[in-house]
């Protein structure tokens, strides 16, 4: 049986891949109506939908959903982000986003940038700019130079402006990909 994750993962790579769908577990739904892909929480309705027909797959949510958080991720896996713009019954809209090469996207509660700084921050000492982590700020990725933690708000500092963020607000940011070189990778001879 799928877990919720990997039924939203199949919803969210179906409607990219302009498929029907059918998928069920106790949780939830997808399926196809009038060449829209609707994925169904049994406990809320309908929670995201896509249509089929249109040429650049544009997804909506709803945020009130139980499941908003496993949607986040699934979308930001196939480099979804959220348009900040809501609909008339009050969905989000996703639409698919370049990621730099070398970097993989995140979309997560803001208290989990937090722990991902700390991983990284160790860079932000060295001169240049740090590029381990960027944030999206007016469609455009810029690097995090620091992140304070002050009066229960996350602010985050960029080249040139603050962001301020409850910890439970939702971020979309990325992360440098660890790539390993070839020709470091010892070879045995057989």
């Amino acid at each position: 049986m799928l877990s919720n994750l990997d039924l939203i993962r199949e919803f969210v790579q179906n409607s990219i891949n302009k498929k029907e769908v059918l998928l069920s577990n106790p949780a939830l739904t997808a399926q196809t109506v009038y060449n829209t892909n609707q994925l169904i929480a049994k406990s809320e309705g309908v929670i995201a939908t896509v249509q089929l027909s249109k040429t650049l797959s544009e997804f909506s949510i709803s945020p009130k959903s139980s499941q908003w958080e496993l949607i986040n991720q699934a979308l930001a896996e196939y480099s979804y982000l959220l348009k900040g713009e809501v609909d008339s019954r009050g969905f989000y809209q996703y639409q698919y986003c370049e990621v730099p090469k070398g970097y993989q996207m995140h979309c997560t509660k803001s208290v989990l940038l937090w722990r991902a700084w700390w991983k990284y921050r160790k860079y932000t000492s060295k001169l240049g700019i740090p590029l381990e982590l960027l944030i999206r700020k007016r469609d455009s990725w810029y690097p995090i130079r620091d992140l304070i933690i002050s009066d229960g708000l996350l602010y985050i500092k960029t080249l040139g402006s603050e962001i301020a963020l409850d910890s439970d607000d939702l971020v979309t940011w990325l992360s440098k990909v660890d790539v390993i070189n070839i020709k470091e990778i010892p070879t045995t001879e057989t």
